[in-house]
């Protein structure tokens, strides 16, 4: 479920999960960090817990050694909470997605607010994706 608006306006605390990717999401989304676009300007920042997030950005197609890690993290999260699938594993676009190995992409797990597209997404695409949330 969704947030309201309101209540984003002025900060976005982000947890993130890499369930199974090949980490180029995870270096787009540490680039959010750098000087370059400077995510914390806007008030959005990744947090190490999930309790104190209000988003949780997700990453990969969702192993099956990761599906329960990640059903534990939403479920700490507090609600109504926010989840953002990145990059195209994440939705189900993976080279080996359905595999033994490797499921069908985030909303295989739990339902997914916005997608965020791309392999990887450029760090531009998903600071404007979060800064929408605020919106």
């Amino acid at each position: 479920m969704t947030r309201p608006a309101r209540l984003l306006r002025r900060s976005l605390q982000v947890r993130h999960v890499d369930a199974g990717s090949c980490n180029g999401c995870e270096s787009e989304i540490a680039a959010l960090l750098n000087p370059v676009y400077d995510a914390q300007r806007y008030g959005i920042d990744i947090v190490a817990s999930p309790r104190h997030a209000d988003v949780l950005t997700v990453s990969g197609p969702v192993t099956r050694q990761m599906r329960e890690a990640l059903q534990t993290t939403a479920a700490a999260v507090g609600e109504p909470r926010t989840v953002v699938s990145v990059g195209d594993c994440a939705a189900g676009r993976c080279p080996f997605a359905g595999s033994y190995a490797a499921g069908s992409g985030v909303d295989g797990v739990l339902p997914s607010d916005l997608h965020i597209p791309g392999c990887p997404p450029s760090p531009s695409a998903i600071l404007e994706a979060l800064r929408g949330l605020m919106r």
